[in-house]
């Protein structure tokens, strides 16, 4: 997982969505150690992509990180998302558009990522549709080389029809609950950007 924060320049703006990409999976995959809790430390505080929509939130999770330890990290992350038998909240798209893990929603994105060439790797204990894995697709869809699978079509396709329809119920079910401090921070960062990246891709249609 990329853990670079993003960069400011709206000269590189594909760039800085790329590591945003990244970061955001990177976060959602495991919860941050020392050394990119430490990165918050000096992390800007202005909107990491163009537009001043991500501001406030953003300003607002860096604030929580700068607050936060890696063992208390850990342990909200365990609270939320790990532990014995059915978690707090589920990260899994399928869960959200069918209500059942490893439902139809996971077969049609993995008849997608086969059809453009992306296979899950064998060290990934999670499902393709992990919100984090779904996100790094989405970096990947940006920043890779090959212009025939990482394009603005392809980007907009995933997007819109395995992460729009549940980025949302995702986010609120983290930010809602009352053990998420530094998760509810992401969450509502994480729907501020989904809800950039939708509108931009509506732009293209």
């Amino acid at each position: 997982m990329n853990e670079a924060f993003p960069v400011s320049s709206a000269l590189d703006e594909e760039v800085a969505r790329a590591e945003l990409y990244g970061l955001l999976a990177r976060l959602w995959y495991a919860a941050p150690d020392a050394e990119l809790l430490q990165a918050f430390q000096v992390a800007p505080t202005e909107a990491p992509a163009a537009g001043s929509f991500l501001e406030e939130p953003w300003r607002q999770l860096v604030g929580v990180a700068r607050d936060t330890s890696a063992a208390a990290a850990r342990e909200e992350y365990d609270a939320l998302f790990g532990g014995l038998g059915k978690p707090e909240v589920l990260l899994f798209g399928s869960h959200y558009l069918s209500g059942f893990l490893n439902d139809k929603p996971l077969v049609q994105l993995r008849n997608d990522l086969d059809r453009l060439g992306l296979a899950r790797a064998e060290s990934t204990y999670e499902t393709e549709d992990h919100i984090a894995c779904l996100f790094e697709v989405m970096r990947y869809l940006i920043a890779g080389d090959d212009v025939e699978v990482a394009n603005l079509t392809q980007q907009q396709a995933i997007f819109s029809k395995h992460i729009q329809p549940f980025l949302g119920d995702l986010c609120d079910a983290v930010s809602r609950h009352p053990q998420a401090r530094f998760y509810a921070a992401l969450a509502i960062f994480t729907r501020a950007f989904g809800e950039v990246e939708a509108q931009a891709f509506d732009m293209l249609a």
